[in-house]
């Protein structure tokens, strides 16, 4: 059998590795193994439920759901019924879920809870007839469980057989819809293929060594292209065994419990993890902080020589030290077993990524866009270089335009923009999609991204500010939670800064300052003073027109609710300058 859809490819990977354990999930207070027989099974039955309920080739579903088991079982129905999977991110208000369930014209969608179910039941999609839950319990008019689903599909007469099933499927079919962000305009629905998932899958294995001894810890949302590809479809093609964390927030428990060798996070995870690690050694004793502050020296130094041709045996010996006294305590909290971590989705700060390799837990740095299946390039452990988001995968080709864009060629990209002919011609010019990021690739062919198109700030004086890198730079103290550069067209550049509190109050708590209300905090002198030292310190590196001069100390979270960010985290500047316009612009008048 040809595998070119992502059926025949999950089919093959059923009889391949056919593992008891290939998928792990959190039942009853403890972690289950579910086999790739028992998976085959449900994903059968719920394909033939939903074509027993109608469904036909190429019909829109929607998937709206937390991060679960649940959710690829549904996807791979979905999939080997011949439908289209729309994935929808579980965090987004009702009038966006609605305008994905009526852009995408979807028959029917699938939902994690009652309270999803509820949302999904204010919308106005004339084309959804069917609403099918995940949860057991959840039923009301209208709602059709799962498992109700699948016994629909077990019934069938005369069923065709899995392989029978599939047959119809071919690679250019699309296989999912999926919503962009949207930092700037309305959503917008790629339209992706098997084709363009599967080459972009198997490219990823062919240069990250993943195997069937590997497991992998999934958190982030599946509705995420890199969860969805990379967490997901890699994991499973090749032959890792996917373990579902409970919830976002027993993630640092869930890696103790399933001691995951790999993990896929965006840059938010390793940061948190960073600041709590600086936090505990700055309340450490002066001998620890010493003792930490040597280990990373000299894992550094380890690195540095490793990639440089050979570590020697003298630092070779200092880090198995280093190890054994610093960095084992760190491993423990990961659950003693990875052996390395995938970034995306937004660029990491370099010095964060600096620490987790000297650490001995390398992060391996991606670049992508949903409209890429997603993945463009990545490091890996034989061609690696700091600074950079690797070199361009195997079939992916990659030129940098006159004014700096980066633009990308391959089988991966998408076939346009769902219903959107001239949104489509603008993004794929002569078979090249334009990416709206600015970087170049280095003397040795590895990526380096600078900043957004649509990012760059040109200042009155007309100097030109890439904020990305600043804002990282920032991002850096443990009292920043959160930053964003503004400064276009204007004198200067200011920034609005969202506090990292728990922080902040650990260190104003003694000085005996108004630690309830955190506006009333962040008006005093004093706390001003520290931010304005923060600043000044971590901006030191960057030419005097880049530096930040004037900052809004914001007194909550940037949220999705309020629009400021995307489901995925990235930040709507539009959004934040529009919301903030009389804090910014006094700014510049005081």
């Amino acid at each position: 059998m040809t595998i070119d859809t992502i059926p025949q490819q999950f089919l093959d990977v059923v009889e391949t590795f056919d593992k008891k354990a290939a998928f792990r999930h959190k039942k009853g207070g403890r972690f289950v193994d579910v086999s790739h027989r028992e998976t085959l099974e449900r994903v059968h039955q719920t394909a033939l439920g939903l074509r027993a309920l109608g469904l036909t080739k190429q019909d829109r579903v929607g998937v709206l759901s937390e991060n679960r088991l649940e959710w690829a079982i549904a996807d791979l129905a979905i999939l080997t019924a011949g439908g289209i999977t729309v994935p929808v991110y579980p965090s987004l208000p009702v009038n966006q879920v609605e305008y994905i369930l009526q852009d995408s014209g979807a028959r029917a969608i699938f939902v994690s809870t009652a309270d999803q179910a509820r949302r999904v039941a204010e919308c106005r999609a004339p084309a959804l007839q069917h609403v099918f839950a995940f949860d057991p319990h959840c039923r009301g008019e209208g709602v059709m469980t799962l498992e109700e689903v699948a016994a629909l599909g077990a019934k069938v007469e005369n069923k065709p057989t899995y392989r029978e099933l599939i047959s119809t499927i071919g690679r250019e079919d699309c296989a999912s819809i999926i919503y962009t962000s949207g930092t700037t305009g309305e959503p917008k629905g790629a339209v992706l293929t098997h084709w363009n998932i599967l080459t972009n899958v198997r490219d990823c294995l062919s240069v990250l060594r993943l195997g069937p001894e590997d497991t992998c810890l999934s958190f982030l949302p599946l509705s995420h292209a890199l969860e969805r590809t990379a967490g997901y479809y890699v994991m499973l093609t090749a032959g890792v065994t996917i373990a579902y964390a409970e919830t976002v927030d027993t993630v640092a428990e869930d890696m103790i419990e399933v001691s995951p060798t790999v993990m896929i996070a965006v840059p938010r995870f390793y940061e948190k993890i960073y600041a709590r690690v600086l936090d505990t050694v700055e309340r450490s004793s002066a001998v620890t902080q010493g003792l930490f502050r040597w280990a990373v020296k000299t894992g550094r130094k380890y690195v540095a020589e490793k990639t440089s041709g050979g570590a020697s045996g003298r630092t070779r010996s200092a880090r198995v030290l280093a190890d054994a006294l610093v960095f084992r305590k760190l491993k423990a909290r990961t659950g003693g077993r990875i052996r390395f971590f995938v970034s995306g989705g937004a660029p990491i700060a370099r010095e964060i990524i600096e620490f987790f390799h000297a650490a001995g837990v390398p992060i391996l740095e991606g670049y992508g866009l949903t409209e890429t299946s997603p993945v463009l390039s990545v490091n890996t452990f034989d061609d690696f270089k700091l600074g950079t988001v690797g070199k361009p995968l195997p079939h992916v080709e990659i030129r940098i335009a006159e004014d700096g864009e980066i633009l990308a060629r391959g089988d991966n990209v998408m076939q346009g923009y769902y219903r959107k002919p001239r949104e489509t011609s603008e993004a794929i010019i002569d078979g090249w999609f334009h990416t709206g990021d600015i970087g170049h690739l280095d003397e040795h062919g590895f990526l380096v991204i600078t900043d957004r198109k649509k990012d760059v700030i040109v200042t009155a004086g007309g100097k030109n500010v890439a904020p990305q890198a600043i804002e990282n730079q920032l991002k850096n103290s443990k009292y920043i939670d959160e930053v964003v550069l503004i400064g276009n067209r204007r004198k200067f550049i200011s920034a609005v800064i969202v506090p990292n509190f728990e922080n902040l109050l650990k260190s104003t708590v003694s000085q005996g300052l108004p630690t309830e209300n955190p506006g009333e905090l962040l008006r005093q002198p004093q706390v001003r003073e520290l931010f304005a030292a923060e600043v000044d310190r971590l901006c030191e590196p960057f030419a005097p027109f880049e530096r930040v001069k004037q900052f809004v100390l914001l007194d909550r979270p940037l949220s999705i609710a309020s629009g400021e960010l995307t489901p995925s985290l990235k930040v709507k500047r539009r959004i934040v300058e529009e919301k903030l316009m009389a804090q910014i612009d006094a700014l510049y008048h005081s």
